[in-house]
């Protein structure tokens, strides 16, 4: 099922774009050996990134190296996305993202960790560019020719991969991430044709593509052509019914921000339309919204989590149940299709920067559930949860990481046996 080179387990960290667009003086990503070292310490052997294959290879006429900029300034002097996961991006820097990709793949052999390579270019790479040149040039590709564009654009990359005898140093090629969350038409025509496509190209390489929602129930109509069932599992219940009150992921609701939404701000947070709203350009090449933006910027993380908290009692077992649906539906159809799964993301949904809910107790639990579940429904791969990056507060409970490394890796071992 997966190529004799790789390990029998992936502990996967997801380091997404935020490998180069958290990499300045004194961020995580600065220096990729030492993330890369505190990456095996905490027991990771995978690191799933953005490969920008458009950006690096894509043949448009781009020049890969970019100035990094985050979302741009705010009218009251921060940066547009500080409150958020992902897009809290100060930049105020230049990096040539070819290069570093290849920096990027020799540290990894040095330090023993394959990566996995996506692409998440039409989901939200681009915004964080000083300028809409990448944005503008992966726009204009027809929506139909999207697939053949990144496939094409990871053919290159693969071989020049090769050539360098870098190859084994990647675990399997997404041709995106999310494609059912993503600027990509479905991926049962094009998308399949053109997994099969890169994968003829490159028979020792899997290519796959990723879902950000599982069809659980209805595994039949996702295509076979996928050589890993990568699929996200999140289990949003409790956050969802948060969601929900406060109206955080909508665009142009009339009377933005309600009252709910209100009492969770901290004091003293300007009104919406005084705040404004990134660039244009930026909200079209990411998929998040102004109202997002606005409300992770400016949540009270304690009142956000004392929330979650209060009503979590009520959504435990059905998000337990939920989580274990997926899984195990997931698996079957892999299973059946003899190809790995993996999970390469999870496991409640996107939260503010500092909110603890996930990386408590609570969160946690769920978080044993879904790997343990994992671990016995057979998952080849899986991360500990979303926010367990070099980018993320969670990266500090060292012990909790390896611990739940060290048991997904004994379970691999025993399997072995």
């Amino acid at each position: 099922m997966t190529p004799a080179h790789l390990p029998e387990r992936l502990t996967i960290s997801l380091w997404d774009f935020s490998w180069y667009t958290r990499a300045g003086a004194g961020e995580p990503y600065a220096d990729l050996d030492a993330a890369f070292a505190e990456t095996v310490e905490r027991g990771y052997n995978a690191a799933r990134i953005c490969a920008a294959p458009l950006l690096t290879f894509g043949g448009l006429g781009l020049d890969p190296r970019i100035a990094v900029s985050g979302l741009g300034g705010a009218p009251d002097g921060g940066r547009y996305g500080r409150g958020t996961r992902w897009y809290d991006v100060p930049g105020g820097y230049e990096i040539d993202v070819r290069e570093r990709l290849f920096e990027l793949l020799q540290a990894a052999e040095r330090h023993g960790v394959v990566v996995v390579l996506a692409s998440w270019e039409y989901q939200q790479s681009p915004a964080f560019a000083a300028t809409p040149d990448w944005w503008n040039a992966i726009d204009a590709v027809p929506l139909d020719d999207r697939y053949d564009v990144l496939a094409a654009s990871f053919d290159r990359m693969l071989a020049a991969f090769d050539a360098e005898g870098l190859l084994e140093s990647v675990a399997f090629t997404e041709l995106h991430n999310e494609v059912d969350f993503s600027r990509v038409p479905p991926f049962a025509d094009r998308g399949a044709r053109a997994v099969e496509w890169l994968e003829a190209r490159h028979p020792s390489q899997l290519v796959s593509a990723s879902y950000g929602k599982p069809p659980h129930l209805d595994m039949a109509s996702v295509s076979p052509a996928m050589r890993v069932a990568q699929f996200h599992i999140y289990t949003y219940g409790v956050l969802d019914a948060l969601q929900q009150r406060i109206d955080l992921r909508s665009e142009g609701t009339a009377g933005f921000p309600n009252a709910e939404l209100r009492s969770l701000l901290v004091d003293g947070a300007p009104e919406f339309a005084d705040y404004g709203r990134p660039e244009s350009w930026r909200m079209d090449a990411t998929v998040i919204t102004d109202q997002m933006v606005y409300g992770y910027d400016f949540i009270d993380p304690a009142k956000w989590d004392a929330w979650l908290l209060e009503h979590y009692p009520a959504h435990r077992d059905e998000m337990h149940r939920e989580m274990a649906a997926r899984i195990t539906g997931v698996a079957e159809w892999a299973r059946a299709r003899g190809v790995p799964q993996v999970i390469g993301e999870g496991w409640i949904g996107y939260t503010p920067l500092f909110g603890g809910f996930e990386e408590g107790a609570a969160g946690l639990e769920l978080a044993e559930h879904g790997i343990r579940t994992a671990l016995e429904a057979g998952a080849w791969g899986m991360v500990l949860c979303s926010n367990a990056a070099p980018h993320h507060p969670m990266w500090s409970n060292i012990e909790w990481q390896q611990r739940m490394n060290g048991e997904i890796l004994a379970h691999a071992a025993q399997a072995a046996v």
